[in-house]
């Protein structure tokens, strides 16, 4: 064993790897974080929400110091077609408990903020670095490979994002399936704070969240979505990847569209883009779940496919968080027993299984096959959108009993369609 040897080294500095640094820092194991990126949170692109449960239980009224942008406050979800919208929009005054927040963030500043928490406490940290490989005897990693540079380390926790080689090398991950992963666009489109709080009708520090179904996506798997922050909105589009061969749009022309509808273009106008980013994103949920531990290894994050898209709502950096507390206290653990090994590690899957990110997961397992449908995508917003117009629009012609416009919509998507949709759809959730 090297004189130099960390207790452990951290391959990513999302939030996942910035929590997994700043546990084990904290009781006093010696970390390395290693980015790839500029600075942390560089190469990171977010929707923009964080729910604040898990990060809460690790810093406790963080969201006083940290750069958040705004408290979610208001929800929108939206079934859009090339013209229209159907939005369903609640707003409740809440009272302030803090494990029950949610805010938007934009991941370069808040990812940053993090990092320096977890130097604070005495965790390392090296940016522009790209770990080449791992090092492995015996099928045990021991450390990572940088270019000539080799660290040694006890134990190496994986949280370098969907896509990860470095699971793959482990013998964690496989192959990434295109039906475990979408590619989201995001542009970052700046708003003076007056007329974006006018606009969204909201009080100084309360944010939007709103989430979009149909167009946005061209009918495909996928959707849109749109976060306030303090002075700029988040607006993007995510399409699973399995369907991009057969769409007659690009993503980036998909988002381009997104920004021409009439529910969308009045929000933006007079904005200015300033950033543009893309990324994929694990859709699969538990389907794509890796093994978890190695011989020296623990994966996290993203980079365990730890991700959930209800519909609703997509949550990612709670349980990457979670998951990084647990793999910390596990790798503190393994220090004081000096086992390593998967047997060793076995704690970090009970922890999981013990809070609620496998618990989670399991819940939601059959909502990404249900969400595969295109009925939900093309067929739902256009009755939906035909519903709301035999409601609203009056021309002079004899008036038809609700009951009478609801079937023959509902008819227009096959009744044995919507009552067999209905079923799967409360199976899965």
């Amino acid at each position: 064993m090297s004189d130099d040897r960390f207790d452990a080294i951290v391959v990513g500095a999302g939030v996942a790897g910035c929590i997994a640094g700043y546990v084990m820092a904290q009781a006093g194991l010696e970390v390395l974080v290693i980015e790839r990126g500029s600075t942390a949170g560089s190469k990171n692109m977010t929707g923009g929400r964080l729910y604040a449960h898990s990060l809460e239980k690790i810093i406790p009224g963080f969201a006083a110091r940290a750069p958040v942008e705004r408290k979610v406050t208001h929800e929108k979800i939206s079934f859009l077609t090339q013209d229209s919208a159907v939005t369903l929009d609640y707003h409740a005054e809440r009272p302030d408990i803090p494990l029950q927040a949610s805010y938007t963030v934009l991941r370069g500043h808040f990812d940053t903020w993090l990092m320096e928490e977890a130097e604070a406490v005495g965790a390392q940290f090296i940016p522009g670095v790209r770990v080449d490989s791992l090092l492995m005897e015996n099928g045990q990693v021991f450390g990572v490979r940088a270019g000539d540079e080799v660290l040694e380390a006890n134990i190496v926790i994986l949280a370098d994002g969907v896509n990860s080689l470095l699971g793959q090398a482990a013998g964690l991950t496989a192959t990434l399936s295109p039906h475990h992963v979408a590619v989201g666009v995001k542009e970052l489109i700046e708003l003076p704070q007056g007329q974006l709080e006018d606009r969204f009708n909201l009080a100084n520090g309360e944010g939007t969240a709103w989430m979009f179904a149909g167009s946005p996506s061209n009918g495909l798997l996928g959707g849109g979505f749109l976060y306030t922050n303090r002075e700029s909105i988040s607006l993007g589009v995510v399409c699973g990847l399995a369907g991009i061969k057969t769409s007659s749009k690009s993503v980036p022309q998909m988002l381009e569209d997104f920004k021409q509808h009439p529910a969308i273009r009045p929000l933006i106008q007079g904005g200015k883009m300033v950033e543009y980013s893309a990324h994929m994103v694990p859709e699969a949920g538990m389907n794509m779940l890796p093994a978890l531990s190695a011989d020296g290894v623990m994966i996290v994050g993203d980079a365990a496919g730890m991700c959930l898209n209800l519909g609703y709502t997509i949550r990612g950096m709670d349980l990457a968080i979670a998951s990084a507390q647990a793999a910390a206290l596990t790798a503190i653990e393994a220090k004081e027993t000096q086992d390593f090994t998967t047997s060793g590690l076995a704690g970090y899957q009970r922890r999981l299984e013990s809070n609620f990110v496998l618990k989670d997961l399991k819940l939601y397992k059959k909502l990404p096959a249900f969400l595969e449908n295109p009925r939900m995508f093309n067929q739902y917003p256009q009755m939906a959108a035909g519903v709301m117009s035999d409601l609203f629009v009056i021309d002079g012609q004899p008036s038809r009993t609700i009951l009478s416009k609801l079937i023959g919509h509902g008819k227009q998507v096959g009744i044995l369609n919507l009552l067999k949709d209905s079923l799967n759809g409360v199976r899965s959730l």
